[in-house]
C-alpha cells in the first residue's frame, strides 16, 4: 500500500495519531458495492420485526460501550469527556424512536373499493450511501443508518477521516447483533473516490451531512442519475429574545447553544437578536456564562470547552472575530491571539451588523454576535436575512406571539425557549443553503423507500 493511499487521524488535543488507516481504492469500493447489493436482497426479504430486533441489539451494544466510545470521541475531535458519552444516549434515543416508527411508516396502505383490491407498499430503495461528518459522529449518522436498514436497504458508510473509530464501532455493533454480512459496510475514502461511488449506477440514495460546498459536490456527482439525495448542510441559526423572556435562563440556554462542542454544531446559535429594553441585561448575563466556561484539555472532567477540530478551523473563527472588531464591533471577552492553535476561547460581540461576515457566513466556532432590535417585525426581518435556514429559536413567555412569528421564520425547525436540539419525532430538515430532504420522524422513511402501487381486479 503506497503512502498516498493511507490517512492518519490526528487528535486536536496534542497532535497524537489516533488512527492510521487505508483509503479504499476503486477495486475495494467495487467489491463492497457488489457485496452490499447481494446482501440487500436477503435482508429485505427478512420480516420487519426480525430486522428491528437485530437493529435494537446493535443500538444496545453501542450504548453499553458509551464510556469508552466517549473517550474515543474526545480524542478524535476534542469534545470534553464530561459530555462525549452523552452522544451515545442521543444515539439510543433516536435509534429506538425510528425503530418504533418503522411498523406504521412501512405498513401497506389499503383502499376500500368494491371493484378492486388496491394498496400501496413501501419498498426499500436498495443501496444507501451515508456520508457522515466528525462534529457529532454518531448523532449525525444514526439518523440515516438505522431507518435505512430497518426499511430493508443495505448501507455503505463513508465516515469522516477525523472520526474513523465511529465507523469501526458501528461495524462491531452490527456484527455483535447478528446483522447479515454485507448489509452494513464502511469505507474510508478520499473525495474523488466518494464522488465516483455516489455517481455509480448502483447507489440508490445518498444521505450527506456536511458543508454547503460538499452538498454542491454531491449534487454534481449525482446529476442526471434521477436518484434522491438528502443534504443536511450549513446553518447560521438565529435566536430572538423578546422583552418578556426569562433573561437568566435564556442567556444560559443560548450560551450553551452557541458554545457547546466549541460551537461546532450545524444547528448551534450563531447570531442573536434581543429587544432593546433588555439588551444590556441579557448581554451581561450572556458574557457571564461565557466567562464561566473552562477551556482546556478535554480529557479533564473539569473542562467545559475543548479545542476545535483543528487549528485551521480555529484560525478561521479568529479571522471572523478580528474582522468584526476592525469594523467597529465590541469584543466582550479577551481576544484570543493564539493563532495556529486549535484551542480557542469563546467570544461575544456587540456592535455587529449584517454587513459583517460574523452575522452572515457560517462560523462553526465559539463566537456569537448579538444585535439589539425594536421588536418582532425588526427581529423577523433580520432572522430571515440569511442564506441559511436550518433552525431558529424564539425566547418568550407569550405562546401566541411565538406561534405567529414561527410561522413566518424561514427555517426547517422553530423552537420556543429551546435551541440546538433534535427531537426524533419531528422531521429534521432545512431550507435555502441549509439543504434539502429530511430525516427522523415517521416521514424519515419516505426518503429511504419507494412506493409501489397494486390494483387487482377480479374477473
Amino acid at each position: 500500500m503506497s503512502e498516498m493511499s493511507r490517512f492518519k487521524c490526528l487528535s486536536p488535543i496534542d497532535g497524537d495519531v489516533v488512527f492510521d488507516g487505508a483509503l479504499a481504492d476503486q477495486s475495494t469500493v467495487d467489491a463492497a458495492v457488489l457485496m452490499s447489493m447481494d446482501a440487500q436482497v436477503g435482508w429485505a426479504e427478512m420480516a420487519l420485526d426480525q430486522r428491528v430486533s437485530i437493529l435494537h441489539k446493535a443500538i444496545e451494544h453501542l450504548h453499553a460501550h458509551r464510556q469508552e466510545i466517549g473517550l474515543e470521541i474526545t480524542r478524535q475531535m476534542g469534545r470534553p469527556i464530561r459530555f462525549s458519552p452523552n452522544e451515545l444516549d442521543g444515539l439510543k434515543q433516536r435509534g429506538d424512536a425510528m425503530l418504533s416508527f418503522a411498523t406504521t411508516a412501512l405498513e401497506p396502505h389499503h383502499f376500500d373499493d368494491p371493484d378492486a383490491t388496491k394498496w400501496i407498499e413501501r419498498q426499500p430503495l436498495g443501496l444507501i450511501a451515508v456520508l457522515a461528518p466528525w462534529n457529532y459522529p454518531f448523532l449525525t449518522s444514526v439518523n440515516a443508518i438505522i431507518p435505512a436498514l430497518a426499511a430493508g436497504n443495505s448501507v455503505i458508510l463513508k465516515h469522516s477521516c477525523q472520526t474513523p473509530l465511529a465507523a469501526t464501532r458501528y461495524a462491531e455493533a452490527f456484527q455483535a447483533a447478528g446483522l447479515p454480512e454485507g448489509v452494513f459496510q464502511h469505507l474510508f475514502m478520499d473525495h474523488e473516490t466518494t464522488a465516483a461511488l455516489v455517481a455509480s449506477n448502483h447507489v440508490d440514495y445518498v444521505a450527506f451531512t456536511g458543508s454547503t460546498n460538499g452538498g454542491r459536490a454531491i449534487s454534481a456527482a449525482t446529476a442526471g442519475r434521477f436518484i434522491d439525495i438528502g443534504l443536511e448542510l450549513g446553518g447560521k441559526d438565529p435566536a430572538y429574545v423578546r422583552h418578556d423572556a426569562d433573561i437568566q435562563l435564556t442567556a444560559e440556554a443560548i450560551a450553551d447553544g452557541a458554545f457547546f462542542n466549541s460551537g461546532q454544531s450545524c444547528c448551534g446559535i450563531e447570531r442573536a437578536y434581543v429587544e432593546k429594553t433588555i439588551f444590556d441585561q441579557f448581554c451581561k448575563a450572556l458574557v457571564e456564562r461565557a466567562n464561566a466556561l473552562t477551556l482546556g484539555d478535554p480529557r479533564d472532567p473539569d473542562t467545559t470547552l475543548g479545542p476545535m477540530v483543528n487549528a485551521k478551523a480555529a484560525d478561521f473563527v479568529r479571522s471572523q472575530i478580528k474582522a468584526s472588531v476592525n469594523s467597529g464591533a465590541t469584543a466582550h471577552l479577551a481576544l484570543d491571539e493564539n493563532a495556529g492553535s486549535a484551542f480557542l476561547s469563546p467570544q461575544v460581540l456587540t456592535g455587529v451588523s449584517h454587513e459583517m461576515s460574523i452575522m452572515r457566513e457560517e462560523t462553526f466556532g465559539p463566537a456569537l454576535g448579538v444585535m439589539p432590535v425594536d421588536g418582532d417585525k425588526d427581529a423577523l426581518a433580520l432572522m430571515n436575512d440569511s442564506d441559511f435556514g436550518l433552525t431558529a429559536s424564539i425566547w418568550t413567555k407569550d405562546n401566541d406571539a411565538a406561534r405567529s412569528l414561527a410561522s413566518k421564520v424561514a427555517a426547517g425547525t422553530v423552537f420556543m425557549n429551546r435551541c440546538d436540539y433534535l427531537d426524533p419525532s419531528l422531521a429534521w430538515t432545512g431550507v435555502k443553503k441549509s439543504g434539502c430532504g429530511w430525516t427522523l420522524s415517521p416521514l424519515g422513511f419516505d426518503r429511504l423507500t419507494r412506493p409501489k402501487s397494486y390494483y387487482f381486479q377480479s374477473l
